[in-house]
């Protein structure tokens, strides 16, 4: 699979338009136009057909990402760890009766074995 095949399948999944991807692709501050775009998801005979470099795709991928998630948070300071609550603690053995983790005692019903 080439980088143009995940480029247009990227493209049709999240249905976005050449100018879309070049807003996106600004994110990251790479620049291109949307004739480059369109060149890239041509068909592979076609004449106007420009084959996607590895950069292209990264800076698309990292663009991707901030525009789904948004901009990444900066470090917490002092003040922003005060204000979280804290989180419930459980204990090993509830968590491993629950979860499966950690050792819960085995007790046997019929008592010990006899020889």
């Amino acid at each position: 699979m080439t980088n143009n095949d995940i480029l247009k399948k990227l493209r049709v999944a999240l249905q976005l338009r050449d100018d879309e991807i070049v807003d996106i692709l600004a994110l990251v501050d790479f620049r291109i136009s949307k004739s480059e775009i369109g060149a890239f998801c041509r068909k592979e005979g076609h004449p106007k057909y420009k084959e996607c470099g590895d950069q292209v795709l990264r800076n698309f991928l990292n663009g991707l990402v901030l525009h789904l998630r948004g901009p990444k948070e900066g470090p917490k300071t002092e003040a922003t760890v005060q204000d979280t609550p804290p989180q419930k603690r459980v204990s090993k053995t509830r968590k491993a009766k629950y979860t499966g983790l950690g050792s819960v005692p085995y007790k046997n019903k019929k008592g010990p074995k006899r020889t």
